[in-house]
């Protein structure tokens, strides 16, 4: 699901029953309609299951409701095939950050989340509104109501006054409501994709009569697959298509069917998801390609209005392989074997690939779905599915585009906790970087954008089809391996430094073998053998030899897997003793580590090769290949092994000078702009965020004053030379350093005048720093991801290294110490060749608090603090930068449709 609807517009979002409703704000034309509902409410109802109605007449209610928009008062209504469902509101009072709510739910929308939906939108637009309580009174007795409020997952208080409960609700989103949506959005997921994955009934709009059409592709394929339900075509020239019953219309249908699958002309298929819509078919897959605009807008429009879950358009089709459903409604050439992978893709061409593929491994199908376009249906909704569908232990994901990546991060860490989450990373190239000005934008790559979204959800992002193939192979195969520590057996030395040398360049450890294990290994193999780490048995090792020799390695401790590299030999020939049969004789239990071939000469890029006593061992012809994959389910078990993490409560800061800070820059610059130094300077003390001193000047004579009251006796400073619009201030020459004495400083202002004339509004005047690390933090908003906090070496040459790491916004407390590792400049923190450890706290402290401000201020499209300088004795930010633009706040967690 993606967000995109701001709060006073129309929403639509799912019901825990999978059905569809519009919410949108109250409007004065809709007041006749809300009191034909108010009046038709059960008196029960009103009494027992609502707050604050029951104290008003259905009139005064919609006159309240539908009053239109006022200060402090916000209304919002929920409608279910076109009839009101339910209305929700606050309205403040004296205190202007508190409001009072009202909410009633229609008899026959109870125990569906309608009432829980309506609360979640409406905290949104108070929290948009600066409003940070609730207050609600209810009878007693009304204990539904006041479990609604129980449930909505934020930090409430009761309090009884007479035979009424009074509920005060904090409107502080935590991770605690932030699980509780995403549960309620899951079982409402999942429910929407029922009529879609395991439909009662299907119906194929456009089978042609003639062998060579996409429908009649669909049809004969749901036929063959023994499908489970009912099955019609629709095909006003035909009375039966492949023997199966064929109408006129969709109408015609003999019953509404569950799914409809459309093969129909773009200019028509508009007016064909209308009908199906009327027809109250349930979910929609639209195969056909070449929708303009106009077109995609109303297929959309009629899904929503009608409640119809949309897979596509543009896609090769869906399949669940259940053995209760046997659905195959695609018109790929091959049928996938059922299994337990579960796979998403927007490309029909990579489905297919990615298919066969898994047949090849003989790796089957839980479901798959081709995403297309992706109208509404998504790889979010997928990942979701798949957890609850007591089938899949396996996601692979192909998605070229995110649209709402936040809640997907979500939904991956969840389920990734659950079974491994595969991708691809696509679209790496350097085209796709945005121009910017500052360090940090630029290095704000969408590679390293979405590497640190799959980084943070556990997600296993390949580069290639066939390396998540490859990976995929190991995973559904092997245990993970407890680590990155691999031994290399070998019967060929060449081999075993390909192997090696392929270990390294993937980040995996090749330790030696302790004395003892490598004295047992030389008694199990031949004459000549070594054992030290890569194992070199020889290539006259037999079957026997080696397969002892990976059983005592893989019950030893030394290492996490074993990569088994083989050639074939003249010797091993002669003999008939194939030491590759090693690799498939284990007994269970003998080998409780992961264990991988590489077998030079075979054709395949991999293979699965089966153990007799049960289970399968992976061999791949080319050494990097084993290698790729050994390190991602290393990589996997170490993030398993790892606690989510926690956001940590949030430091202390002024937010609302800092917005005020923000309002008032763009009330003066509405199209956004760099703040200046000074306002730069405010926001990080509005935020604790520790800055090198500074002063401020316009003229000669204050620089040097400046500089005096700063510095003191003995102590240099540095000038910067300020204009609006200027960023690399060392670029142009606008920086003079260790300025000793008020001659200096004289001259240095003098040559910033001189050179820069006019256009130069001042100058800042710091203390110098004293020495240390120097290192970059900051944030980029990405228009798709949010905001991003990156961090690496700093100063004059950050961008030429270009040694930074990112994750996203907020950061947990195990986030912001990954982001600290990560760069290559780390050991640098820790006390590099003797040196002392930085304030690593402190350090954690700043980019916490950066993480903090680009949450609280959505209008911050980038700051940059370059450098900063990292001492034992504290961090200091000696140069920043920030821009801003106009932006709304957005809330990607709240729960509502594309």
């Amino acid at each position: 699901m993606t967000a995109t609807a701001h709060h006073d517009g129309q929403t639509h979002a799912l019901l825990t029953d999978g059905r569809t409703v519009e919410i949108h704000r109250a409007r004065p034309e809709d007041h006749d309609q809300v009191l034909r509902w108010y009046e038709g409410m059960s008196s029960e109802n009103q009494r027992l299951r609502s707050f604050g109605v029951s104290r008003r007449s259905g009139p005064q209610a919609a006159d309240r409701a539908c009053s239109g928009p006022r200060r402090g008062h916000h209304a919002l209504i929920a409608r279910c095939d076109g009839e009101v469902v339910g209305v929700a509101e606050y309205e403040s009072g004296a205190d202007a950050a508190s409001a009072e709510i009202a909410l009633a739910v229609a008899d026959a929308f109870h125990h569906c989340g309608a009432g829980t939906l309506l609360l979640e939108h409406l905290v949104h637009a108070a929290r948009q509104d600066g409003i940070t309580s609730f207050t609600a009174d209810a009878p007693a007795e009304n204990h539904l109501m006041l479990k609604v409020v129980a449930d909505l997952g934020l930090r409430t208080t009761r309090r009884f006054v007479g035979t009424e409960v009074h509920c005060a609700i904090r409107l502080d989103p935590d991770e605690h409501y932030l699980d509780a949506v995403d549960e309620r959005g899951r079982t409402a997921d999942t429910a929407s994709l029922r009529p879609l994955l395991r439909p009662g009934s299907i119906a194929v709009v456009g089978a042609g009569t003639k062998a060579g059409s996409i429908g009649r592709a669909v049809l004969k394929n749901i036929r063959d697959a023994r499908y489970s339900g009912h099955l019609y075509a629709v095909n006003p020239h035909a009375h039966a298509i492949l023997r199966v019953p064929c109408y006129p219309t969709v109408a015609a249908l003999p019953h509404p069917p569950d799914l409809a699958v459309l093969a129909v002309p773009a200019h028509v298929v508009p007016e064909v998801a209308e009908q199906c819509g009327a027809a109250g078919v349930r979910s929609l897959v639209v195969l056909t390609s070449g929708l303009d605009s106009r077109q995609a807008a109303s297929l959309l429009a009629s899904c929503r209005r009608h409640g119809m879950r949309l897979v596509g358009p543009n896609c090769l089709g869906i399949a669940n392989t259940e053995d209760t459903v046997r659905l195959d409604a695609t018109f790929a050439a091959d049928r996938p074997r059922p299994g337990s992978a579960g796979v998403a893709v927007q490309s029909g061409g990579v489905g297919i690939a990615l298919l066969g593929g898994l047949a090849r491994l003989g790796i089957g199908v839980s479901s798959f779905v081709s995403l297309g376009d992706k109208y509404d249906v998504s790889a979010n909704d997928l990942l979701q599915w798949w957890e609850g569908d007591d089938r899949t232990d396996l996601a692979l994901l192909h998605v070229e585009s995110f649209g709402n990546p936040r809640a997907f991060s979500r939904t991956a860490r969840r389920v990734a906790r659950r079974m491994p989450v595969l991708t691809v990373d696509a679209g790496r190239s350097t085209a796709g970087r945005r121009a910017a000005a500052s360090h940090t934008a630029a290095a704000a790559t969408p590679t390293m954008t979405r590497q640190a979204l799959f980084r943070q959800a556990g997600i296993t992002a390949t580069r290639t089809i066939g390396e998540l193939l490859d990976t995929a192979a190991l995973l559904h195969s092997q245990p993970l391996p407890a680590g990155h520590r691999v031994a290399i057996v070998s019967n060929a030395g060449g081999a075993a430094v390909l192997a090696a040398d392929a270990c390294a360049e993937a980040g995996l450890n090749m330790p030696t073998l302790p004395a003892d294990l490598i004295a047992e290994l030389l008694r199990l193999l031949p004459d000549g053998a070594t054992a030290t780490n890569p194992v070199d048995a020889t290539a006259a090792v037999g079957e026997r030899e080696l397969s002892d020799c990976i059983d005592r390695l893989t019950a030893h401790g030394a290492v996490d897997a074993v990569l088994v590299a083989l050639v074939p030999t003249a010797l091993t020939a002669a003999t008939g003793d194939d030491p590759t049969g090693a690799l498939t004789h284990a007994v269970p239990d003998r080998r409780p580590r992961t264990v991988a071939a590489v077998l030079l000469d075979q054709e395949e890029r991999v293979r699965m090769l089966p153990v007799p006593a049960g289970g399968q061992v992976p061999a791949y012809a080319d050494p990097q290949a084993a290698a790729r994959a050994l390190a991602h389910a290393a990589d996997r078990a170490r993030w398993l092994a790892r606690p989510p993490g926690t956001v940590p409560p949030p430091p202390t800061a002024d937010v609302e000078a800092a917005r005020a800070l923000v309002a008032d820059f763009l009330a003066r610059n509405p199209e956004g702009g760099w703040l200046d130094p000074r306002e730069c300077m405010a926001l990080l003390d509005h935020y604790g965020i520790p800055r090198q001193p500074y002063a401020w000047a316009e003229n000669e004579q204050d620089a040097v004053e400046a500089a005096e009251r700063l510095a003191g006796p003995g102590r240099s400073v540095a000038l910067k030379a300020y204009w609006p619009g200027s960023v690399h201030k060392s670029d142009q020459g606008a920086v003079r350093l260790d300025l000793a004495d008020a001659a200096a400083v004289r001259a240095a202002y003098r040559d910033f005048s001189a050179r820069f004339g006019d256009i130069m509004t001042g100058v800042l005047v710091q203390t110098m720093a004293e020495r240390g690390t120097e290192l970059v933090a900051g944030v980029a908003q990405d228009a798709v991801f949010g905001p991003l906090v990156l961090f690496g070496l700093g100063g004059t040459a950050t961008d030429l290294l270009a040694d930074h790491a990112a994750r996203l916004a907020p950061l947990t407390d195990h986030a912001v110490h990954e982001l600290i590792t990560a760069p290559r400049c780390a050991a640098l923190l820790f006390g590099y060749r003797g040196g002392g450890p930085v304030d690593l706290e402190g350090l954690e402290q700043l980019l916490l608090r950066l993480s903090r401000m680009a949450g609280d201020l959505p209008q911050l499209a980038e700051a940059d603090l370059n450098p900063v300088i990292a001492r034992p004795d504290g961090v200091t930010a000696l140069d920043v930068r920030v821009r801003l633009v106009p932006r709304a706040a957005h809330n990607p967690y709240l729960r509502r449709l594309r």
